[in-house]
């Protein structure tokens, strides 16, 4: 990755879970409030897949692109959205391609139009549509699924309430409504 960023003519990298400390709750809460704007303003986006071998056989790499964890991991959507360029690696850090190049794969594995991928205003996608990007995405913590979707709605200010579970989501269904602007589709 080091190597990436100084051939893309960058000073330094930043790893969410490297740089945030956890344990220190208000730089947490002001970290995922904050973090898919960083993903949005990211010059690029690396993406590591420890569970992905590019093979010389496309078709192999490919199988195992679709089947990539990290697909299936909450956190990750906003990686995915936020940042215009995105590039994928596989566990040996040899780049499989970037998000444009991979876009209709993409949508086969997540549902989320090229459209959106390639960069189109995710405030023209519907609430229920953004919400069924996120429905076969799995966190650790079940606050983190409500907590992993801020950005994605433009939420910014909602404390992080860990050990309020499922209330988390009831929070952030109130606030979608609150900043709604018309769209009642998380109602329907």
């Amino acid at each position: 990755m080091q190597r990436g960023a100084r051939k893309s003519g960058l000073g330094y990298v930043w790893i969410d879970s490297c740089c945030i400390n956890k344990a220190n709750h208000v730089e947490l809460n002001e970290a995922i409030n904050s973090m898919f704007e960083w993903y949005r303003k990211a010059h690029i986006c690396y993406v590591y897949l420890a569970d992905v071998v590019l093979s010389s056989d496309e078709s192999v790499t490919l199988q195992a692109f679709r089947a990539s964890r990290w697909f299936t991991r909450g956190w990750t959507l906003q990686e995915l959205l936020a940042p215009r360029h995105v590039l994928f690696y596989d566990k040996s850090w040899r780049l499989i391609g970037s998000k444009s190049e991979l876009a209709s794969i993409i949508q086969q594995i997540t549902g989320i139009p090229t459209s959106f991928l390639k960069g189109r205003s995710l405030k023209e996608a519907s609430v229920a549509q953004r919400l069924s990007w996120a429905a076969h995405r799995e966190t650790t913590r079940i606050e983190d699924q409500a907590y992993s979707l801020l950005g994605l709605f433009g939420i910014t200010g909602m404390s992080m309430i860990y050990g309020e579970r499922e209330q988390a989501f009831v929070r952030l269904q109130t606030e979608i409504i609150r900043q709604g602007r018309g769209d009642q589709s998380l109602l329907t």
